[in-house]
């Protein structure tokens, strides 16, 4: 089959993937193996190739937010027939077994694997899933809408529950990219007046568009105190702008795998009881619940299509801004 190899990590623009041919995936007895329809390339897929998150094996297949369907099923599963379509997420496995495991907290497994980092992703033609992390993808979308769904999608949505932000309040997004276009349709079904904020004067427009009551850059100050924020930019300073931003109790979750730095701040900004969470990863019952949310907004994604042999060009024009939405790959 024909696959995109992360070998060595290089900027961007130095084109870190090479385009091969490698042998085609067997399924273990618990897995799935997939025939790829569409792949969404995410900003942590883009800090992995340029090694800003390193790289735990190489080569290395990308590629988190995959839709396909079902080619082969593994002796021992159960529940997944040849031809059902079928989404690959981030979290590739967990033990099951540990304490935060069992605590339905999964996403913080110390044992976990995530898909295109620890195991080969869907910057390819097939990929192998453990078919217990694969997910039910509801029907209304088409494989390309459904891609951006599986990363950016599931992973706003968790951000919006740990920062606890209710119906009807009033909520920051600090960044408007992939993950925060679908984050706002959420917001917004849930009555959320929701207040952007970012350096592009294009995604503000957007933001307005789809029901934000007000758009600025990260130095203005929202109209009025925060209840919630959530930060998609990598960037401290964001974090900290957020913080700042908040009413008394709120709290800023923090939507970012890296982060450049948190700069030094004063205390005032904390006091009062705000709270800085980090968001790590999330769960299969996050995914299965956005997915159908998702399904019963409908929410709508703004995709860019890649062929397969493009990839590198998609994290090029990920890492200078140059996507509008989502970049996905087809094979």
């Amino acid at each position: 089959m024909r696959a995109q190899l992360l070998e060595r990590p290089a900027p961007a623009d130095q084109r870190p993937l090479r385009f091969a041919e490698v042998p085609d995936p067997s399924p273990a007895a618990d897995e799935l193996v997939l025939r790829i329809a569409a792949c969404g390339v995410c900003r942590t897929d883009l800090q992995i190739c340029e090694g800003d998150l390193k790289a735990r094996c190489l080569p290395v297949v990308p590629g988190h937010q995959v839709v396909g369907r079902v080619e082969a099923v593994g002796s021992q599963v159960r529940g997944w027939s040849v031809g059902e379509r079928a989404g690959v997420a981030w979290l590739a496995g967990a033990c099951g077994a540990c304490a935060q495991c069992r605590a339905g907290r999964e996403n913080l497994c110390s044992e976990a694997q995530f898909t295109g980092w620890d195991r080969d992703g869907g910057y390819a033609e097939r990929l192998a899933v453990r078919a217990a992390f694969a997910l039910r993808m509801p029907e209304g979308f088409d494989d390309l809408a459904a891609a951006p769904l599986l990363c950016g999608g599931v992973i706003g949505y968790r951000s919006l529950k740990v920062s606890g932000i209710e119906p009807g309040g009033r909520l920051g997004l600090y960044g408007f990219g992939a993950s925060a276009l679908l984050a706002i349709q959420v917001a917004r079904h849930w009555g959320c007046e929701v207040y952007v904020a970012t350096r592009s004067e294009r995604e503000r427009r957007r933001a307005l568009d789809l029901g934000a009551v007000w758009a600025g850059g990260y130095d203005e100050a929202p109209p009025v105190p925060l209840e919630a924020a959530v930060t998609f930019a990598p960037v401290g300073e964001v974090v900290i702008a957020a913080l700042k931003a908040l009413e008394r109790g709120g709290t800023v979750a923090i939507n970012a795998i890296h982060l450049d730095r948190v700069p030094e701040f004063p205390y005032d900004h904390l006091w009062w009881e705000r709270s800085l969470r980090s968001v790590a990863n999330f769960t299969r019952q996050d995914a299965q619940e956005f997915l159908d949310l998702a399904a019963a907004i409908p929410i709508r994604t703004a995709t860019e299509e890649h062929p397969l042999e493009e990839a590198n060009e998609a994290l090029r024009r990920l890492a200078a801004g140059e996507v509008g939405g989502a970049a996905v790959l087809v094979a």
